[in-house]
């Protein structure tokens, strides 16, 4: 009887064990197909609002056929507005507008920046701050030095979120790999492309209208991989 019930109680603690420990959920990759290459890139779980409303896009075929209509180079490229996927290369701009209630709220961590190949939400100046339900952008960025990125720290991002501070990993990111830090706390980066960055600097590269929008349209296709 006594060997029995020492069996129950070493059971009992081995599945409660395994219960206390969280189930690491996941990670999500898309495949974003471009006239000039493919990029891949993982989803963050820790945005998770940001995350299901792009998967949920992306299954619904939403990006399909739209355009990077807005692109600077040294800085972004931006697109995905399912209002620019019949669009001509000469016809005026077309927006999706997005209600208060279909934005996405904000999603701010100071363990993610704005490197190179951040993806991230776009937005308009709604105080809130919260993200479009499909434009995103890319980074393209450039690199910055200590004290440059002090200098947009300062002015930036600190009025933004007085309690964030760079690491020194994120310090060395930004003057190794380069990005837009004067972006960060006020966007929500929701991943990262993870391959196929050098299509960034192509689609930068393209001649633009006075308005940063190409004058040939980049069509872009994204996909789920997992």
């Amino acid at each position: 009887m006594k060997s029995a019930l020492s069996f129950v109680m070493l059971l009992t603690w081995v599945t409660l064990s395994f219960a206390q420990k969280p189930v690491k959920e996941k990670e999500r990759h898309v495949l974003i197909t471009t006239p000039f290459g493919n990029m891949v890139a993982k989803l963050y779980n820790n945005t998770p609002n940001h995350r299901d409303n792009f998967i949920k896009n992306v299954a619904a075929g939403a990006y399909d056929s739209t355009i990077f209509h807005r692109v600077i180079a040294g800085f972004m490229i931006q697109g995905g507005d399912p209002a620019t996927k019949k669009l001509a290369d000469t016809s005026a701009m077309q927006y999706t507008s997005t209600p208060p209630d279909q934005q996405i709220l904000p999603e701010f961590r100071n363990d993610i920046i704005h490197e190179r190949g951040a993806l991230a939400a776009a937005r308009d100046g709604n105080p809130r701050k919260a993200s479009h339900a499909y434009q995103f952008y890319i980074v393209q960025g450039k690199t910055f030095d200590s004290t440059a990125l002090e200098t947009h720290y300062q002015q930036r991002v600190k009025p933004a979120n007085p309690n964030f501070h760079y690491t020194k990993e994120q310090a060395e990111r930004y003057a190794r790999i380069g990005g837009t830090p004067y972006l960060d706390q006020q966007y929500t980066v929701f991943g990262q492309v993870i391959s196929g960055l050098e299509v960034i600097d192509k689609i930068a590269a393209q001649s633009t209208n006075k308005a940063n929008r190409p004058l040939k349209n980049i069509r872009i296709t994204i996909t789920l991989l997992n």
